[in-house]
């Protein structure tokens, strides 16, 4: 049985091992690069993992389940359908670069070769869908929003998401901060029947 002591110990790893690949990408990290990050030795680091491609999925899950509770708190609050779509909003903004959307992105790439990145990806997906769609139906039920068809603008908006946040971090200089919120704003006010001022 995991101690807590070792259990600590191993997301520390696994966080140092995020910030690693986050940084460098997955195909240019060596597992000596996370070892002398974290200041412990690479055999230590395969007692724990086992392969560099496990230590890798590992560390890609320790960030989704930190993602995925962010998710849940959003899901769980008891704000109105707007309150609550503003931090999803904020949440998933890519307008600031972040260490995060490095990540993400480089498991996406990722995830076409290795099913478990793949597999993680799309919980991670479904979860972020499952809690915009939901607080959109909310919203259509309390009349805050006006939208025919939640899934359909779900995915649209999701996906405008995704896209910035490709854009802002492989063409830094291509859209300001700004610009990216104001797109997400408009969009999303566009597929609910808002006014962007009041995202």
């Amino acid at each position: 049985m995991t101690t807590g002591f070792s259990r600590l110990r191993r997301d520390d790893l696994l966080k140092t091992a995020c910030e690693v690949i986050a940084e460098q990408g997955f195909g240019h990290t060596r597992t000596l690069d996370i070892a002398r990050a974290a200041g412990v030795s690479q055999a230590l680091l395969f007692y724990h993992f086992e392969t560099k491609e496990r230590l890798f999925a590992q560390a890609f899950s320790y960030a989704a389940r930190l993602h995925l509770k962010a998710l849940g708190d959003v899901e769980h609050s008891k704000g109105t359908p707007l309150d609550r779509l503003r931090t999803l909003l904020r949440l998933s903004s890519p307008a600031i670069p972040t260490e995060g959307w490095r990540l993400w992105i480089d498991a996406w790439a990722e995830a076409m070769r290795s099913p478990e990145l793949e597999g993680i990806s799309r919980k991670i997906d479904l979860q972020g869908r499952q809690v915009m769609r939901g607080i959109i139906e909310a919203g259509v039920e309390s009349g805050e929003f006006k939208c025919a068809d939640p899934d359909a603008t779900t995915w649209r908006i999701l996906a405008l998401i995704d896209g910035l946040a490709i854009q802002a971090h492989v063409h830094p200089r291509a859209l300001s901060r700004r610009r990216v919120n104001t797109l997400i704003r408009t969009a999303a006010a566009g597929e609910l029947g808002l006014s962007a001022d009041n995202l």
